[in-house]
């Protein structure tokens, strides 16, 4: 397959209607997020909320939390929906029709759909497993063009789990630079690096954005707090397209958003945990099939093989298993397993993984 080929404007994203339309089994390897923060776990009340806040162009205690916590002036913060809603705000502030969208490869299913519906066309610069799925900013360089309005790119890497040196990033930023365009960074899983916590790669440059939320690290994925940097014309820029789009956030939202700023060093504890003992389990199973251990993040990507699309229909018809097949990020030889998990459920997972990798044959890590 030549993702150099994949263009053309798209309305919806194949991966997120399966995601909401494929049927419920009974083990879900498919999930990227820890599993989600209840009330009681915020020690949050109903005499805490309030239904109706001040509006406007975001609430204040919410914006200086985000400020606070990861250094960026409060002038530079726009509200977003999660991470989806972010990236969505900054991709039709900067993308229109006759733009192009250079994109890392493999992607989030999101990422390229959202650029072609703002009327884009998409390029590729690719992350190689056998390269650690690391960027080379020289390939980049290679593929730029007067066009190119935004590189994009997750980091940690969605679903190879890298993590992108700030070297890397700013080579990225000149690269961009000399062509007017700007980079925009992804970064919902960056938290996840807990022996060496990752500072935003917000001001690296004037050229670069940086989106993220309390979803996939923090398990606060209902309260849809997510959140754009960008430098001020582009901040404000963003926020007046937020009229057009959503007006006013809910504000129950807000106030639990604060909440949960409060206690974030508590929550990445509980995340921590877990999935450091979830890439134990990982590891002791990849170890078998010769399938790479991510250093980071909440999934696992293992190239499978041919024969990927059999597995995983065989997992789901008859062994109650959920995967997320490799194709949506345009690598059909990998599948992505979750990492999120409680780790009882991955343990019984993997167990069933191997009946059914003995039964499909053929599989393991033979990418070169």
């Amino acid at each position: 397959m030549d993702p150099q080929n994949l263009t053309g404007r798209v309305f919806h994203s194949p991966y997120m209607e399966w995601v909401k339309t494929r049927p419920a089994a009974r083990l879900n390897l498919a999930t990227s997020g820890v599993p989600g923060v209840s009330l009681r776990d915020l020690e949050a009340s109903i005499g805490d909320l309030e239904i109706n806040g001040p509006g406007g162009y975001g609430y204040t205690p919410l914006r200086e939390a985000i400020a606070a916590q990861y250094h960026v002036p409060p002038e530079c913060i726009v509200a977003g929906g999660g991470t989806s809603g972010a990236n969505q705000y900054a991709f039709l502030a900067l993308l229109g029709p006759g733009d192009n969208a250079l994109i890392e490869f493999p992607a989030y299913d999101i990422l390229p759909s959202l650029a072609r519906f703002c009327g884009a066309d998409v390029t590729w610069f690719r992350r190689r497993p056998e390269n650690d799925w690391q960027i080379d900013p020289d390939e980049i360089a290679s593929r730029i063009t007067p066009r190119t309005r935004l590189v994009i790119l997750t980091n940690l890497h969605n679903p190879g789990g890298a993590l992108t040196s700030r070297a890397t990033l700013v080579r990225i930023g000149e690269i961009a630079a000399r062509h007017g365009a700007y980079v925009l960074v992804d970064e919902v899983y960056l938290d996840c690096v807990w022996d060496n916590p990752q500072p935003t790669s917000f001001g690296l440059g004037p050229n670069f954005i940086v989106t993220s939320s309390l979803t996939k690290v923090y398990g606060f994925s209902g309260l849809r707090c997510g959140w754009i940097f960008a430098p001020g014309a582009i901040a404000d820029r963003i926020r007046k397209l937020t009229d057009l789009l959503d007006n006013i956030p809910s504000h129950v939202a807000e106030l639990l958003s604060v909440m949960a700023f409060g206690r974030l060093a508590t929550f990445r504890e509980r995340s921590r945990i877990l999935l450091e003992t979830n890439r134990a389990i990982w590891r002791e199973f990849a170890g078998a099939y010769g399938f790479e251990v991510p250093q980071y993040g909440t999934v696992a990507f293992p190239h499978v093989g041919p024969r990927a699309h059999e597995l995983c229909a065989l997992l789901r018809a008859e062994y109650e298993i959920t995967v997320v097949p490799g194709h949506f990020f345009l690598m059909p030889e990998h599948i992505r397993i979750s990492l999120a998990i409680p780790p009882e459920t991955l343990r019984e997972g993997l167990a069933r993984c191997a009946s059914a990798l003995a039964r499909v044959g053929g599989m393991g890590n033979s990418e070169a």
